[in-house]
């Protein structure tokens, strides 16, 4: 979705020239690039439309200054206006607690958590110098458990067995157990997901945050799920205090 808006602003930000501000007859065709732009990377409507108003009050009456043309001012605008819309600013991990800290993840089956788990816990070792604890509580998918532990193995972590005989509740508090007396700054649990949401998994999961009361409680999703994710989310929401998402790409990151 940014390469296309990006490509998109690139060539109209070439066609609005010689004006000192901005107005809403020069900047009525880019703001039709950029609605486009957004519609066809499947955002939902009443985002796009809240956006496109948030840009037209921002851009109209703003001064071209200095040796930006009038379409670079524009493209200016709804750079701040989309970082605004994601939130600003990444925020790193919370771990101000007494350790370990939990963090929990929660999504869909397919959605990255757990090669997102392995992720954190390579990024709590090298940036932040933590002796994070990787557990997989997911006992409907063999794969599931044997890929943390393959990933925990190459990224040098400390990987908590569990075995699909086992109930996720007991694998997380054994976890736990394990993490504090073996002095574990962060304690990752990756949990079971589904195809599609369901009461008991839902259930499920509440338990465990519940149980383990994480400080972090992060909903991943895939980056290519499109608007059914919003769906997916607002049930998450629902069962859970979330305090972060985490967007999977396709290309790997």
């Amino acid at each position: 979705m940014l390469e296309n808006l990006t490509e998109r602003l690139s060539r109209i930000a070439k066609t609005i020239r010689g004006e000192a501000r901005l107005t809403e007859a020069n900047i009525q065709g880019a703001l039709r690039e950029v609605r486009m732009a957004l519609l066809e990377a499947d955002v939902a409507i009443p985002v796009v439309k809240t956006f496109i108003e948030r840009v037209r009050e921002a851009a109209q009456g703003a001064e071209v200054v200095g040796s930006l043309t009038p379409g670079q001012a524009l493209v200016g605008v709804v750079h701040s206006e989309l970082t605004a819309l994601m939130g600003g600013e990444d925020a790193a991990l919370d771990l101000a607690v007494t350790p370990p800290a939990v963090v929990l993840l929660a999504g869909l089956q397919g959605s990255g958590k757990t090669t997102t788990a392995a992720k954190l816990a390579k990024m709590l070792v090298t940036e932040r110098k933590k002796k994070p604890l990787l557990v997989s509580c997911d006992v409907y998918r063999p794969a599931a458990i044997e890929q943390l532990r393959t990933l925990a193995a190459q990224i040098g972590v400390d990987f908590f067995p569990s075995g699909t005989g086992q109930k996720p509740m007991a694998i997380a508090l054994a976890a736990l157990d394990h993490a504090r007396k073996h002095y574990h700054d962060v304690l990752l649990v990756d949990t079971a997901g589904r195809l599609a949401i369901d009461a008991t998994m839902m259930q499920e999961i509440a338990d465990l945050h519940a149980a383990l009361k994480p400080v972090e409680t992060l909903f991943v999703v895939d980056s290519m799920q499109g608007q059914d994710s919003i769906r997916v989310a607002k049930a998450f929401g629902d069962a859970l205090p979330l305090t972060g998402i985490v967007r999977r790409s396709r290309c790997g990151r």
